[in-house]
C-alpha cells in the first residue's frame, strides 16, 4: 500500500495536519506514526483569540478544554487585565480526539529507524511508502540558529478550597528574579484546579526540577492556596530565536517536508507554535499536489515568509536576553504591558505593523541604551541575520 501522506511524529503540528485532512479530505490515505504510547506528549497549548481566524477557531474547537474572556498580568509596578479571549488545549484532550478521529490510521509505540521524503522504516524493519512523508518530530539541534530558552516546569494542582481566579494569569513577575526573566503562569481550569508553571527566559539550563517544584509550592502558599494533590506535571523548553542563518537551517532538511518546530514555524519571542501549526494544516488541506517535492518547496516558502516577518521580534529578543542586568529584564515586559491592547494582541499574533514597532521602541528604554544597542547588533555580522 502507498499512503497519500505519512506523518512522522504525532505532536501538535502533525496531529493538527491529520485532523484537518480528516475534516476536509477524508478520501486521502493519511497515516500518523508516534513513538510514544500517546500522541501529543505531555503538554498544555494555549492561544489568544486574535492568533487565529474565526474559521480556524471553529475547526480547532473540539480540542479546546477551557476558554476565558481575558487574562491578567502582574509586575512590581503594574497589574492589568486584558480583554482578549484566551483558550487552552491539553494533551489528554488532544490524544483523545486524535485517537477517535484517526482510528487505525494512528500508530503509537512505533519507533522510526529511518525516514526519507517518501518512505519510513520502523524499528520493526517494516518499510512504509507514501507520496510524501512529513517529519514533525520536534526541533533539530542546529549550529545555524542562536537560541535562548523559555524553560518551565508546571504542575496541575487540586486545591482544598476555590482559588478565586476568574481568568488566567499569563505573567506574574512579582517573584524573585535570577539569571534571566522569570514569571509564573497560572491557568484556572476549574474552581479548585490550577496549572501553575514556573517559567524562565534563560540561555543556560535551569535549576533542578526539585527547586522549580519548590518555587511552585511557595507561589501557591503566597496566594493562600492549600494543595490537596498534584494531578499532573509537565516540563518544556520552547526555543526563543535571537538570530540565525535560516537558509542554512533549512538546508539541514533539504527536500524533506517538515512541520512545526522542525520547520522553524514558531513565534520567535514566545516560542509558541500553535498558530503556525494551524496555518500549516489549513495550507496542506487545500494543496492539490501532495508530492514530497511540492510539499517541501511550499512549506519552505511558508517558513521563509515567517522568518522574514519576525526579524523585529528577534531584535527584541536580543535586547531581552543580552541587555542590562539579568534580574532587571522583567522591566522590559512591564513596559510592554503598558502599551495599547491592540498592539499587544498583534504582537502575540505575529502581525505587528510598522507603527507598533515604532511604539515599542519609542520612549525611555527599560534597559541601558548602550547595552540595548550592542545587544541589538550582536550576532549580525556575516552569516547571521542577513534579513532582519
Amino acid at each position: 500500500m502507498i499512503w497519500d501522506l505519512i506523518l512522522a511524529g504525532a505532536g501538535l503540528a502533525n496531529g493538527l495536519i491529520a485532523l484537518r485532512l480528516k475534516q476536509t479530505r477524508p478520501e486521502l490515505r493519511v497515516l500518523c506514526i508516534e513513538q510514544h504510547s500517546e500522541p501529543g506528549g505531555n503538554h498544555t497549548w494555549s492561544f489568544h483569540d486574535g492568533d487565529l481566524s474565526p474559521a480556524q477557531r471553529q475547526w480547532l474547537a473540539p480540542l479546546v478544554v477551557k476558554t476565558w474572556p481575558g487574562y491578567d498580568v502582574h509586575f512590581a509596578q503594574r497589574s492589568r487585565r486584558l480583554n482578549s479571549g484566551y483558550a487552552s488545549i491539553t494533551s489528554e484532550r488532544f490524544a483523545s480526539v486524535l485517537r477517535d478521529t484517526l482510528g487505525e490510521d494512528l500508530r503509537t509505540g512505533c519507533g522510526i529507524r529511518q525516514l526519507g521524503a517518501r518512505h519510513v522504516v520502523l524499528d520493526t524493519g517494516e518499510c512504509l511508502q507514501a507520496r510524501a512523508v512529513i517529519d514533525g518530530r520536534g526541533l533539530q539541534p542546529s549550529a545555524h540558529l542562536v537560541l535562548g530558552q523559555q524553560a518551565f516546569l508546571g504542575q496541575l494542582l487540586r486545591l482544598r478550597e476555590p482559588h478565586g481566579l476568574e481568568v488566567p494569569i499569563i505573567m506574574d513577575a512579582r517573584v524573585a528574579q535570577g539569571d534571566g526573566y522569570r514569571f509564573v503562569y497560572v491557568l484556572p481550569f476549574s474552581e479548585d484546579t490550577v496549572l501553575i508553571e514556573d517559567t524562565h527566559y534563560v540561555d543556560r539550563p535551569l535549576a533542578s526540577a526539585a527547586q522549580l517544584r519548590q518555587n511552585i509550592a511557595e507561589y501557591a502558599s503566597q496566594q493562600g492556596w492549600t494543595v490537596s494533590e498534584c494531578l499532573r506535571e509537565e516540563t518544556g523548553v520552547l526555543p526563543i530565536t535571537l538570530a540565525g542563518d535560516f537558509a542554512a537551517f533549512k538546508a539541514q532538511t533539504l527536500r524533506q517536508p517538515v512541520s512545526g518546530l522542525r520547520a522553524g514555524l514558531f513565534h520567535c519571542t514566545t516560542g509558541y507554535s500553535l498558530p503556525h501549526a494551524v496555518q500549516l494544516a489549513d495550507w496542506i488541506a487545500i494543496q492539490t499536489d501532495l508530492d514530497a517535492d511540492a510539499l517541501a518547496r511550499g512549506i519552505g516558502l511558508l517558513a521563509d515568509h515567517q522568518w522574514q516577518r519576525q526579524g523585529f521580534y528577534r531584535l527584541l529578543n536580543r535586547m531581552l536576553f543580552l541587555a542590562g542586568r539579568a534580574d532587571n529584564r522583567w522591566q522590559v515586559m512591564q513596559r510592554f504591558y503598558g502599551l495599547p491592547e491592540g498592539l499587544i494582541g498583534r504582537f502575540y499574533a505575529g502581525r505587528s505593523h510598522v507603527f507598533d514597532k515604532l511604539r515599542i521602541l519609542s520612549g525611555k528604554p527599560p534597559v541601558p541604551v548602550g547595552e540595548a544597542m550592542r545587544a541589538a547588533l550582536r550576532h549580525l555580522p556575516r552569516h547571521f541575520e542577513k534579513h532582519s
